[in-house]
């Protein structure tokens, strides 16, 4: 049977540079200096890389200010928001990293954690800079022979750990001598970073999408030594007869500098060798044609590199115009295995590609010597994202209640508005509203917000009509207007069915429906309230509930509608709320209650704390939309 292969295409690349950039000269202050001195190889190495800013997760007390994998996660989520992904949706998590935090376990599984994807297929791949491009291949292959859909691939690096001075504290010869140029030059080069990628099936249905034609990997580990290494030392001749693990004793490995990472600086130029050597096996095979070449995005870590890369292509007859080459070394910094995820980034972003361009991707390694080349194609247009109707940043405004000047009123009024802002923080966080702050709605998800809303909104009606009928005659104006309010809301069910079936959703699901466990909450709780003598602290739970469509539906509503493309008619239930639950007619009812004889400092009290379990109870039904 024959094995059908898909397309595969990154359709959004996320990064994550820690901090501030740190330019050379404030290197020393994040590091710290060696035996109390000045390096003097600081400059020389500055100069030879061409790096003018990198980036540190650690502040200048070389305290950690990010994990390997916490890093990781923050690159996931920025990609999953320009992708506008679902995270239920990814099936594949591919990790890759130089050192993760841990020995045990795998990094991919430490990334799971921190970045709470759903249970998926993971793969964790660890070696120096070709680890990223080799996690970046699994969730490729998985994705081309349709075992997966959608996948993650991330690859995140933390080398600052490995060279701050405390690190070489009980190292008493390098306390003496300073760090033997194996290390020192790494020093100077490497930084921090991550970045992550989502591969699909399927291009972005608008923007651009870059479509991997093939990924090579080769590794030369047979034929050279050990040439980028931590846990351990080389004997004169070159070889290895003892790892860290084989001391007696951690601080044995430390005190012998095993644990230091280390470049063999008489073995590096071998990787531009390979890397050159592979390219043209490339070009011999017809996988590469330089005339077709757009964009050369070429991992090399430092600029030195650079020109003899260069020299080797002339003399193999090949030239790559200045203008083709792409690097962000120099304002990035080395960041190992997350650097051709941060190129890609920048150039996918840069507004510079265009459809049917080619990129070849270029990424050696010196760790035991390996080289990796990509081949990706630009597709789809150039149109612009839309934009967010909506922000996270934009002021809370908590409703407005018109009341009295009297030191109750007062009191109870700053203490809702508290509980407002709480209130809607935790709701900007909620994974669905989350969403539809950042253009990552779908409408299957719109649906769902609906399906599970219209379980509770049909309760509405009926608690506050259970309300009135708990109110004595002696507070009559006050039953009258839940009399009123329950009358006004018996029906906006009906204009949110609407809405859900002109999405496309089926009645049947509506009436077959059931609460959610936060709706079940929710429900449970203002029955329960609704059913006690003369439930005025009910007003707290209108002032959250009438005020979220007073102040929030309308919002969201718009903001769904553009990210959409849908009609009125599809949103009306959230627009119409913004409306009816203004100040001029629901809220005019809740002030006149807040206004009256009733309130009495313990009702106060009461109201109050029925506003914070109702604004809790309500972000619960919205976090386990479709939790039955």
């Amino acid at each position: 049977m024959k094995k059908e292969y898909h397309k595969v295409y990154i359709n959004s690349i996320g990064k994550h540079l820690p901090n501030s950039p740190v330019h050379n000269d404030e290197m020393e202050e994040y590091l710290g200096l060696i035996g109390g001195k000045l390096s003097r190889t600081r400059e020389r190495m500055l100069k030879q890389n061409g790096i003018i800013t990198r980036f540190y997760a650690l502040d200048k007390d070389q305290q950690s200010t990010d994990s390997v994998s916490g890093m990781a996660n923050k690159a996931i989520q920025d990609c999953l928001t320009k992708g506008k992904v679902n995270v239920s949706e990814i099936e594949l998590l591919t990790a890759g990293t130089t050192q993760g935090d841990l020995p045990v376990p795998g990094f991919a599984s430490m990334v799971h954690a921190e970045s709470k994807l759903p249970v998926c297929n993971i793969v964790s791949h660890q070696s120096v800079c070709a680890s990223g491009i080799m996690a970046l291949k699994s969730a490729y292959l998985h994705v081309l022979t349709g075992e997966n859909e959608k996948a993650i691939s991330c690859a995140s690096d933390m080398p600052s750990r490995m060279f701050k001075s405390s690190r070489f504290d009980k190292q008493d010869n390098i306390q003496e001598k300073g760090l033997p140029l194996d290390t020192d030059f790494l020093r100077w080069m490497l930084s921090d970073g991550a970045g992550a990628m989502y591969l699909s099936n399927k291009p972005n249905s608008s923007g651009l999408s870059l479509e991997i034609e093939w990924i090579d990997v080769k590794s030369y580990a047979n034929s050279f030594g050990v040439c980028m290494y931590a846990g351990a030392n080389k004997k004169r001749d070159g070889t290895i007869d003892k790892y860290w693990l084989d001391y007696a004793n951690f601080s044995d490995a430390d005190a012998e500098s095993a644990i230091n990472l280390k470049q063999d600086i008489k073995l590096v130029n071998n990787t531009i060798n390979l890397g050159v050597q592979h390219l043209f096996e490339l070009i011999d095979k017809g996988e590469i044609d330089p005339k077709k070449m757009d964009w050369l995005v070429c991992h090399y870590s430092s600029e030195y590199f650079k020109q003899p890369i260069v020299e080797l292509l002339k003399k193999g007859g090949l030239e790559i115009a200045e203008e083709k080459w792409f690097t962000n070394l120099h304002e990035k910094g080395n960041t190992g295995s997350a650097s051709i995820y941060i190129m890609l980034e920048e150039l996918l972003y840069s507004g510079r590609l265009k459809p049917n361009q080619e990129i070849i991707c270029m990424v050696p390694e010196s760790g035991r010597f390996i080289t990796t080349f990509m081949k990706l194609k630009v597709v789809g247009d150039t149109k612009e994202e839309k934009q967010p109707l909506i922000s996270k940043d934009d002021e809370i405004l908590a409703p407005e209640i018109h009341i009295d000047n009297k030191p109750i009123q007062e009191k109870l009024v700053r203490d809702l508005t508290q509980i407002w802002v709480d209130f809607e923080l935790s709701l900007r966080n909620t994974p669905i509203i989350d969403r539809i702050y950042n253009v990552t709605i779908s409408l299957e998800d719109y649906k769902l917000l609906l399906l599970n809303l219209r379980q509770q909104v049909i309760d509405g009606s009926q608690w506050i009509a259970r309300a009135a009928s708990n109110v004595s005659m002696d507070y009559f104006d006050i039953r009258s207007s839940f009399i009123s309010h329950s009358r006004d809301e018996h029906k906006d069910y009906q204009i949110l069915e609407k809405n859900y079936i002109n999405c496309g959703g089926k009645k049947e699901d509506l009436y077959s429906g059931e609460k959610n466990i936060g709706s079940e909450a929710l429900s449970a709780y203002m029955f329960h309230k609704a059913s006690q003598p003369n439930p005025f602290d009910l007003l707290g739970g209108m002032f959250i509930i009438e005020g979220l469509g007073n102040r929030l539906a309308g919002k969201w509503g718009r903001a769904i509608q553009h990210e959409l493309d849908l009609k009125d008619d599809q949103v009306s239930f959230f627009i119409y709320h913004e409306t009816s639950d203004s100040n001029d007619n629901h809220f005019e009812r809740f002030e006149k209650a807040l206004n009256s004889e009733l309130l009495t400092e313990e009702m106060a009290k009461r109201v109050s704390k029925t506003a914070k379990v109702v604004a809790k109870l309500y972000q619960m039904q919205l976090a386990e939309i479709g939790n039955y």
